[in-house]
């Protein structure tokens, strides 16, 4: 089993940016797809964006060219950097740890992102 800790969430202006890391308590190389997640107060967790191990990433449309997913495979750590951040990006973000070989997932505690003036 993989244990997800989120941390770098806050409060941040609009147009500002925040960085969020992941560390996983075990290797991820070429086992996992490791991804961002977030939810709002009475929404469903969304999608944010998701990266292989071999480094092909895909984003939702809402934070396409504003966000960044990437991975340390050797040090078992993910980010998300996020720029130009809106008002709707607030949230509390999630990371995510999913099996390529079964459907297996892992998740974090999840991180604060408050986007606000």
């Amino acid at each position: 089993q993989v244990q997800l800790v989120e941390s770098g969430g806050g409060l941040v202006q609009p147009g500002g940016s925040l960085r969020l890391s992941c560390a996983a308590s075990a290797s991820i190389f070429g086992i996992y797809v490791m991804g961002w997640y977030r939810q709002a107060p009475g929404k469903q967790r969304e999608l944010v964006a998701t990266i292989t191990s071999g480094g092909n990433t895909n984003y939702a449309d809402s934070v396409k060219g504003r966000f960044t997913i990437s991975r340390d495979n050797a040090k078992n750590t993910v980010a998300l950097q996020m720029n130009s951040l809106k008002p709707e990006d607030t949230a509390v973000y999630f990371c995510n740890a999913q099996r390529i070989d079964f459907q297996l997932t892992y998740w974090g505690q999840g991180t604060q992102v408050t986007v606000s003036s």
